[in-house]
Parts: structure tokens; sequence; C-alpha cells
């Protein structure tokens, strides 16, 4: 009875303390030791924990000090043991349960039997980049390239990542890609076309058009995979002036695509991936006449629409790929905007350019009012980076303008290249990627690509 009359004298004192009641008193109870000292007119509680690894109890946690009568009042907290160190054997110990049960997880016996499918399922949800990781552990993992249980997990996983090829002035046999998420340069060997100078025109679905200098000949590629293939003649003169654009008659690759070539003379051709021919029906409506296009300026696509940039009247022509209409919209440019880029997000049309005011220079960027036909201020490139460019004469250069805006700023004493992300609103300086040798280290030419591993030429 004594012991039992202590037991809950001891709970009630816990419940006073912590505000709770006690743990219940069988099996656990047993790894505490209560010892009421009526000496000097206090009460000293002394605990102890049960450690349920080891089955043992610790002594000697705490000594809780109390004026006799007035358990609310708690004097002094000391402790009478602090936590030990644990010996190196007791590590080593602890080190070899961990290592046999992660031993125990990548078994053998337990993955050789894992689905092929689900290998494949697996893979083609990973980051592309990583992919290209996973390319090197085995020959089975190189070859799902060609899988074409694999090139359909792909086209199930939608794309959203925006990567840019590139070449640059001083070497243009030579192109890197660049992946924005990462902020990192990636520089494929041997080049990707067996020619010394292409240069990337347009893009879709994870392929490029290229355009051989000189010889005036086009290619598509995939510049993850490095499959290519030449395409038929399409008759560009070596001394024309010409702007392309690239769209996909479907949602992926495989549903074929066209390729624009319009010409600043007014004329126009049409390559046709599924018939592999090029057409040229003549020249552009007379109301779209004479053209003015901005050859700053990139063509941009929306749902099997080109749109590109023009002058004179300012504005847009537009070409509808499947139903072939042409359309023009004049369009007033923004005041004191200068070096316009024409840009996309998602199925908005966008508009960056160089607002300058004395020697003041900024980056705006603008989104186009679809009822009014006007373009609206929507963000602007950051203060301190305006400080930085001021009265230093820069010129802007669109080097990729989809979702994510590849753009080069330069001038005599500086040499940026910014990406600005239109879905987060956020500016980054882009590290660069060539050797700080001469004085031309900008980029030439750049295409912003979907990077896709299935995507065939």
């Amino acid at each position: 009875m004594k012991g039992l009359f202590m037991r809950q004298r001891l709970g009630e004192e816990v419940f006073e303390i912590y505000g709770s009641p006690a743990a219940p008193s069988f099996d656990f109870f047993n790894g505490v030791e209560a010892r009421r000292q009526l000496t000097s007119g206090k009460r000293s509680i002394r605990c102890g924990i049960y450690d349920a690894g080891t089955s043992s109890f610790k002594h000697s946690c705490h000594d809780l000090l109390m004026t006799a009568g007035n358990s609310e009042n708690m004097r002094s907290l000391e402790l009478s043991k602090r936590p030990t160190k644990r010996t190196r054997k007791e590590c080593s110990r602890a080190n070899k349960i961990s290592s046999g049960s992660s031993s125990e997880i990548m078994d053998e016996n337990l993955w050789k039997e894992f689905p092929e499918d689900l290998f494949e399922a697996v893979i083609a949800r990973l980051p592309v980049d990583a992919f290209f990781r996973f390319r090197s552990v085995c020959q089975k993992w190189n070859m799902l390239l060609n899988s074409p249980s694999f090139s359909q997990e792909c086209a199930q996983k939608k794309q959203t990542q925006t990567w840019f090829y590139a070449v640059s002035h001083t070497n243009g046999s030579m192109g890197s890609i660049y992946d924005p998420s990462s902020k990192k340069w990636y520089h494929p060997t041997p080049r990707l076309l067996p020619k010394k100078r292409v240069l990337p025109v347009a893009s879709a679905g994870g392929l490029i058009c290229f355009l051989e200098t000189g010889e005036r000949n086009l290619y598509i590629c995939n510049p993850l995979t490095r499959s290519y293939k030449k395409l038929s003649p399409v008759s560009i003169g070596v001394t024309s002036r010409v702007s392309a654009g690239m769209a996909l008659n479907g949602l992926s690759p495989q549903s074929g695509y066209k390729i624009l070539f319009v010409f600043h003379v007014g004329e126009y051709g049409i390559y046709d991936s599924i018939n592999n021919s090029c057409i040229r029906p003549g020249n552009l409506p007379s109301a779209c006449l004479p053209l003015t296009l901005n050859r700053r300026s990139q063509a941009v696509c929306i749902d099997k629409t080109l749109y590109f940039m023009r002058h004179n009247p300012d504005g847009i022509l537009s070409y509808d790929v499947e139903n072939g209409i042409w359309k023009q919209f004049v369009i007033p440019a923004p005041h004191h905007l200068t070096d316009q880029i024409l840009a996309v997000w998602g199925s908005r049309i966008m508009l960056l350019g160089l607002l300058t005011k004395n020697a003041a220079t900024c980056i705006c960027v603008f989104e186009l009012q679809k009822m009014t036909l006007l373009w609206k201020e929507v963000d602007r490139m950051p203060n301190l980076w305006c400080l930085e460019v001021y009265g230093k004469h820069v010129r802007m250069t669109s080097l990729g303008n989809r979702d994510v805006f590849l753009l080069s700023l330069r001038s005599r004493q500086m040499n940026w290249l910014i990406t600005y992300d239109a879905r987060t609103r956020e500016w980054v300086k882009v590290p660069s990627f060539m050797q700080p040798v001469a004085k031309r280290r900008q980029l030439l030419y750049a295409n912003a690509f979907e990077p896709c591993l299935t995507a065939l030429p």
C-alpha cells in the first residue's frame, strides 16, 4: 500500500509540473525510481530513462528539487549526468548495421527481376540531363533510344523545359547547349553536323533547322541524339535575306512538321517533312507588301500559327500553317523602344526591347492585349542592372524567345548574356561558355528548343 501511494503521489506531482498525466505505471514505470526525502523540508525526485532498444535503464538524468508542500515552485534544475559521447567502437558497429541494411536494399537477386517496362517508364520521366548519365551504365540502357516502347513513354511526358543551342562568332562549326534550370553549358564533341559552319534558324518539337552558310543547304537535327538529315533544296540564294519559322503538324515530331521561309523580297517557301519536298507558292498577299521584317527578332509559333515581326508599318505578320492563310496586324510600338524582339509565353505574345532615355537604358517586357491589340508593360530589368549599363550604349539581340528568353547585351565596355523566365519573372546572368581570350566573345546565333530524346528528323 505504501508503494502504491508513492506512485500515485509521484504521478500527481508530475501532472502539476508538466500539465499532463503521468505515463502508465505498468512495465514502463519499472524504469522510474522515486525516492522521497523529507530531510530539510524538501522532496527530491530522481528520474531515469528507459531504453527500449537495449532494455536497460539509465539513472540520474536530472534532479527536480521542490519545496515541501508546494510542488508548483521549482527552485532549480541541475543536470546530474551529461550525455556521453559514443565510442569509436560503437560508431563502427552502427555503420556496419547501416551498411548491412543498404546492401539488403541493393541486393542483386532482388533487383534483377525488376520488370523491363518499368525501367523504361522510370527513365523516361527523369530529367533530360540525367538520362545521358544513365546511358553510360550499360549498353542495354544506351540502346533505349531505339526502343519503340521507350519512345511511347517519352511521348506521354509533357516537355516543359527550354534549352538553347548556340554557336559562337569565333567557331561556327562547334555548338554549345545551355540548360537554364541547371545554369550549365554543355559542349558536345565532335561537331553536330559534318559541315564547317551551320547556323540554327528555327526549331520545333526538339528538332532544330540549320542553314549552312555559303552553300545555303538546310539540315534538320536533334542536338541530343545527333541524328540529322539533309533537306531537299529550297533554292535560297546566297545573297538572299531570309527568315524562317517551324511548326509541328501535331503534338509530336512523329506527326511531321513544316518549315516556312520568308524572303525579304516578298516571296516565301514551305518545306513539308511528310512529302520531303519544298514548294514556292509565290509572293505574299499584296496587303502585306512591301515587306520589311525585323531581322533581330526570331519567329514564334502558337497553335500551328507562325508570327513574324515587321516594320513600316510596325506590327506582326502571321501565317496559318495548317490552312495556308496570311494575316497582318498593325500594332504601334511603344515609344522610345529600340531593338524590339518578339517572344512567346504559352499562348501569349510578348515583346522585349530597350527603353532608352538620355543615358539610361533598361530592358522592358510587354504583353500583347488581344482585345485592343496594344502592348502593355508587365516587367522591367532589375534596377541594379540598369545602373550597371548606364551610359554604355548597349545593343540587344534575341538568342531564344520561347518561355525562357535568352538575350545578349553588348557594348564596348560589356558583354552580357541574360535569361528572363516569363513564368517566374526571374532575371539571371548566364555564365560565359567561351574562353576569355579575344574581344569577340559574343554569340553569333542561337535558338531555343525543347529537349526531346525521341524526336526524329
